[in-house]
């Protein structure tokens, strides 16, 4: 295994809009030699003309040196295609137009004939004439998800275009049903994201996408491109018009130059396999990276895996939450705190087995995880990445069920069991059907159970539930709650002891019968602070009908605890994160340290 750059985004002179239309391929080449691109791809708008046209010359070369009727000038051309196209993996490809003017990339193996690529386009419903014309204004073409579809049928690898700005599927403002926005981003075809902000600091596209919001469970990969118009970058009053050729590159690790190994990269769920390249510093630190972002509802951090004090048990635990949630990552040899050194493990491959055999004989039904190691300040550290679980519920010996809720590992409540058990049902009755919930891409939000059809608690016996509160996923503003925390939603005393009615803001789950005692770590704050220090209206920070009550840190990461009026109440949403506070809500973020 060893790393190359890529650059997947190149236009060429077949492209409508290419700043330069008399360049030549050559030159192209040239200037990737020199920016040290291993892997390119020609991804003219929606056509292959430009790859065709680079191989036509060189066939025509090769023809006439055959005949002996080549000349000098044209033998050193040759030659020198020949030198740029053995050191450079050249990729067929396009740049898709979709319905409302989405871009997407197709990518595909030099062995594929140019004919077959060209079809995909036509079924698409590309017109002949733009195919000729390169051009990015086609007209009806087809819809977003399609287009993934047929690229990915046809063997190619899907990515989103620049996905985060104009025409990108996940750029901001865009004026579509949420679902439909979700699966822009989740569906089981795409490969990656395509992004213009990777390896800045801050609230990133690719931290957005990191699978830790319940909405974008599947974490996906971003890359980028330079989208290059022109040989090298052009700019108009101090605005680029655009990058030249590999001046935003990624790096990708591959155990050789060819397609099959870049399409094996993108389909696995390694991530620490591909980074953004930049040669003014060194490589990101993977696991550092990881460090720094914090245990989550998607990643955890065990410094030691020994029997003794239960560190074996929690890391199992922690295999079984992660399945029967959103799938994660969990890095063994390595505390919680990002300041500390790493421990490492000394024996890895003997650490590696004992995990194996022992999520092997503690977690039923069969999962199965990838163990690997990863190097991080001088000392080696463990690395199991466990799926999305479809055959849940998954038990420690039969019995101990485990869900993942934010940072914190859990034991699952009779509510959640249930909803696992449907949720696993889903699975097993969409395995065989077109659009199965893979396990990289199922929203598993919609899948909610003990959720009153009035969307508020059911009356049971003697209550104090203030029936006028309302527990409904939207407010009378039209602005949903936060999409992570919890909400007390109401109470009920019976025999002296109070039981609360809870809601999971990452789902809507709504758990009954919850008690100060019985309650986990979140809800136990919750209840708290309801009893000894509920909201005061008149110093809550109030933006319009939203307001902070507060804010704390937990595990090194900031909460929110947040109130919104609703019919004359107040709402009060418990603990909730930078991932799931969107729209208004991210005006309560605190500034991140830079």
């Amino acid at each position: 295994m060893r790393w190359y750059r890529v650059d997947l985004h190149l236009h060429t002179p077949a492209s409508a809009d290419y700043m330069d239309k008399d360049l030549s391929y050559i030159e192209i080449l040239r200037r990737a030699e020199q920016r040290g691109i291993d892997i390119m791809a020609f991804t003219d708008h929606n056509t292959v003309d430009g790859y065709a046209a680079m191989y036509r010359e060189v066939e025509q070369l090769a023809y006439l040196e055959e005949l002996g009727r080549a000349q000098p000038d044209e033998l050193r051309v040759l030659a020198e295609y020949r030198r740029l196209l053995d050191k450079i993996l050249v990729l067929p490809g396009f740049e898709f137009t979709a319905t409302f003017g989405f871009h997407i990339l197709g990518i595909f193996s030099p062995e594929i004939p140019l004919r077959q690529i060209e079809h995909v386009l036509l079924s698409l419903n590309i017109p002949p004439g733009a195919i000729e014309e390169g051009n990015s204004q086609v007209g009806a073409s087809s819809d977003v998800l399609t287009a993934y579809q047929a690229i990915n049928d046809a063997g190619g690898i899907v990515i989103a275009a620049h996905a985060n700005t104009t025409h990108g599927v996940a750029m901001r403002g865009l004026d579509f049903g949420g679902q439909t926005r979700i699966a822009y981003t989740q569906d089981r075809n795409l490969h990656a994201l395509e992004v213009t902000d990777l390896g800045r600091r801050g609230r990133t596209t690719q931290r957005f996408f990191d699978g830790t919001k319940p909405e974008y469970p599947r974490r996906m990969r971003c890359i980028q491109g330079s989208d290059s118009h022109n040989l090298d970058t052009m700019r108009e009053k101090n605005r680029v018009v655009t990058l030249g050729v590999g001046e935003r590159m990624t790096e990708v690790l591959l155990k050789e130059r060819s397609f099959d190994a870049l399409l094996d990269m993108f389909q696995s769920n390694d991530f620490s396999r591909s980074r953004p390249y930049n040669p003014n510093r060194q490589p990101e630190d993977f696991v550092q990276q990881a460090r720094e972002e914090g245990p989550s509802v998607v990643q955890s951090f065990h410094e030691t895996m020994t029997r003794k004090g239960g560190k074996m048990y929690n890391i199992i635990s922690d295999v079984c939450a992660f399945a029967n949630t959103n799938g994660g990552t969990i890095y063994v040899g390595i505390s919680v705190d990002k300041k500390k050194k790493p421990a490492g493990i000394d024996n890895a491959s003997e650490a590696i087995k004992e995990l194996q055999e022992e999520i092997a004989s503690a977690i039923s039904p069969t999962l199965n995880v990838e163990i690997d190691t990863l190097e991080t300040r001088g000392k080696t550290v463990i690395r199991i990445q466990v799926p999305l679980g479809e055959s849940r519920p998954y038990a420690i010996d039969n019995t101990k069920i485990y869900v993942r809720d934010e940072n914190d590992t859990s034991v699952a409540i009779r509510d959640e069991i249930v909803n696992l058990v449907r949720q696993g049902m889903a699975f097993r009755e969409h395995a065989d059907g077109p659009m199965a919930p893979a396990a990289a891409s199922v929203n598993l939000a919609p899948l909610v159970i003990e959720k009153p059809a009035d969307d508020s608690p059911p009356n049971q016996g003697k209550s104090s539930r203030r029936n006028n509160e309302k527990a409904a996923d939207d407010s009378e503003s039209g602005l949903r709650p936060p999409r992570a925390g919890v909400e007390i939603v109401g109470t009920e005393n019976r025999n002296d002891t109070t039981y609360y009615i809870m809601r999971d803001l990452r789902n809507g789950n709504v758990v009954k019968n919850v008690t100060r005692s019985s309650a986990r770590r979140l809800w136990h704050y919750a209840i708290k602070q309801k009893e000894t220090n509920p909201p005061k209206p008149d110093k809550v920070n109030w933006q319009g009908d939203i307001g902070l009550w507060r804010s704390y840190k937990k595990n090194g990461a900031i909460r929110y605890d947040l109130v919104q009026r609703n019919n004359g109440n107040i709402r009060v949403y418990y603990g909730a994160t930078e991932s799931g506070m969107h729209g208004p809500w991210q005006q309560f973020l605190e500034p991140e340290d830079q």
